[in-house]
């Protein structure tokens, strides 16, 4: 089966979690953020579902980095709730929330990996900070480890972000993200500034790696392609809030002029077009 192309029609299950099983990883209500009297977001809600991979999408100032910052508690809202596995994060933050926080692994734009330091030494930064009893051994056997399952090659942990091409340096922010086998997985852009052939192959691993680890992801991104390829649903930030959520055919019925400029545009139709032959080879690809 390729798992790029493998929707699943509902939350997947949690090995172990029967009790979580129902309770939605995010619930966001009523969020107001904003800065210096500019207000971003107002009665903002969003509910995202267990096992699925969702993208934010929208235009230039509506917040999509900031509500992610909002959902991991680097940036305290002005009102409202948000609820993460369970736990309430708009309370006040502190160190001793280091649970939740190993709960769920970050890929801020641009991979934000330490330039000083090894790809082995960047996966092993939150496992240092989580478990400090842990042995140089155990630590670079889990890095080697997490390398392979980003799809690097193994000699690239010995090696420097500066000695690794674009997509090979996200993929390496997608190991550390995964240090600590997080149930959530946040990526900001993560395919903006690659080739197409490279951000093909980052979205494929990202469609595998929820498929094999069953995470919850969620991703904020522009790339129509990425949409198409391996989001479950979409959520639509606009006019302050999350005006619409669905799957791509449920938005194309809204009639907001935003949804239809985007996703009827030239570029939307190129990558439903794109989609859409990738959907018709792949019976054949899967035989060969």
């Amino acid at each position: 089966m390729n798992l790029l192309h493998h929707h699943h029609d509902g939350p997947a299950p949690q090995v172990g979690d029967e009790d979580d099983e129902d309770t939605p990883p995010i619930v966001i209500t009523g969020l107001r953020n904003g800065f210096d009297g500019n207000i971003v977001h107002d009665g903002l809600d969003l509910t995202v579902k267990r096992g699925e991979i969702i993208g934010v999408v929208g235009g230039s100032g509506t917040g999509k980095s900031v509500l992610m910052r909002s959902i991991i508690g680097l940036q305290i809202p002005l009102a409202g709730d948000i609820e993460v596995l369970g736990e309430s994060i708009t309370d006040a933050r502190d160190d001793s929330d280091i649970d939740i926080r190993s709960r769920w692994g970050v890929l801020f734009q641009g991979g934000a990996l330490f330039s000083t330091l090894t790809v082995a030494e960047n996966i092993q930064v939150p496992l240092k900070e989580f478990y400090k009893d842990i042995g140089p051994e155990l630590l670079d056997e889990i890095a080697r480890f997490k390398v392979t399952l980003s799809g690097l090659p193994e000699d690239a942990a010995a090696k420097y972000p500066s000695e690794l091409s674009g997509g090979m340096r996200k993929r390496a922010g997608v190991a550390r993200a995964l240090a600590l086998d997080p149930e959530l997985l946040f990526l900001d852009e993560p395919t903006a500034g690659l080739d197409p052939i490279s951000a093909a192959a980052f979205d494929n691993l990202i469609g595998e790696l929820q498929a094999t680890l069953k995470l919850t992801v969620f991703l904020i991104t522009h790339d129509l392609d990425t949409l198409y390829a391996i989001c479950d649903r979409v959520a639509v930030l606009a006019d302050k809030k999350v005006i619409a959520v669905g799957t791509i055919p449920e938005l194309l019925e809204s009639k907001h002029p935003w949804i239809q400029e985007y996703f009827n545009g030239p570029r939307g139709r190129a990558a439903n077009s794109s989609a859409q032959t990738k959907a018709v080879d792949k019976p054949i690809a899967e035989k060969a």
